[in-house]
């Protein structure tokens, strides 16, 4: 058996349940069972980071250690250890292929505050309709660097896989994953979860071997394949399910918190 030295795990739909609010009183307590085992553990998670505090009802231990923004932040004891902004002169691109796409936009952050750079609020609705309630409409992107941005589609006019690949063949300077059907993540090129996890590894001094990772969807493929014992939630779409290592129970049933204690009370909880 391994000895573990890190877990990270995705947010949405793998410990925290579409429609909640935060993360259950379970999962926070594995968290701070797997720190007192010596175990360094975190949330790695398209979101960013300045969104992450509520979904853990702000118990900070729970998130010292991050991996933010689809791996473009990276935290570890409290401290920003690295960032990747997104080239401006692509996301100018970005938007000219976005103009040409009926029913798509794009959104970016301001710290944890949605505006909207291109679309209709309508269509972000059907999407993240928390982002369509709380966007301040700006019509062109921000003067600041920015490192969180989505893509977004509606209706009918492509695929979500189609409308992924046609923006990364049309952007080469950006790489663009599908964490759920209409939403496309936004990174530099070359640089997505599986980057920062091997990146906080190499900080952190622990082997890919010493770590465990937990996942659902199509921005996990990188990390699952930056890391040996990657492991799907039952609930897992077809593909982050194929790429896994290992499968465990569903999100609603805290599964990944009931494997964290295994791991943390020196249990070998994976069996093919």
């Amino acid at each position: 058996m391994p000895r573990i030295k890190l877990i990270l795990s995705d947010i949405d739909d793998t410990i925290m349940p579409r429609g909640a609010a935060r993360v259950s009183d379970r999962t926070r307590a594995a968290f701070h069972t797997a720190r007192e085992a010596g175990i360094v553990v975190g949330p790695a998670s398209g979101r960013g980071f300045a969104q992450i505090s509520p979904f853990f009802s702000g118990d900070t231990a729970c998130f010292s250690t991050c991996i933010a923004t689809n791996g473009l932040e990276v935290y570890h004891g409290g401290a920003r250890i690295a960032a990747q902004y997104l080239p401006r002169e692509a996301l100018e691109q970005t938007l000219d292929v976005l103009n040409d796409i009926p029913r798509a936009g794009l959104i970016c952050l301001d710290g944890a505050h949605p505006l909207l750079v291109a679309g209709e609020r309508a269509d972000l609705a059907e999407r993240m309709p928390g982002y369509a309630e709380a966007c301040d409409v700006v019509g062109a992107l921000p003067d600041w660097p920015i490192i969180k941005a989505n893509a977004f589609m509606a209706g009918d006019a492509l695929t979500t896989e189609e409308f992924c690949s046609r923006l990364n063949n049309a952007v080469s300077a950006l790489d663009f994953d599908i964490p759920l059907p209409g939403y496309l993540n936004i990174m530099p090129a070359g640089w997505n979860k599986g980057s920062a996890v091997t990146y906080l590894c190499d900080r952190l001094g622990i082997g890919l071997n010493e770590v465990v990772v937990f996942g659902d969807a199509g921005n996990d493929l990188t990390m699952f394949d930056a890391v040996e014992n990657a492991v799907a939630v039952a609930n897992a779409t077809p593909e982050a399910a194929a790429a896994a290592r290992w499968h465990i129970g569903a999100c609603a049933d805290d599964a990944v918190a009931q494997i964290i204690e295994q791991v943390a009370a020196g249990e070998w909880p994976f069996v093919r």
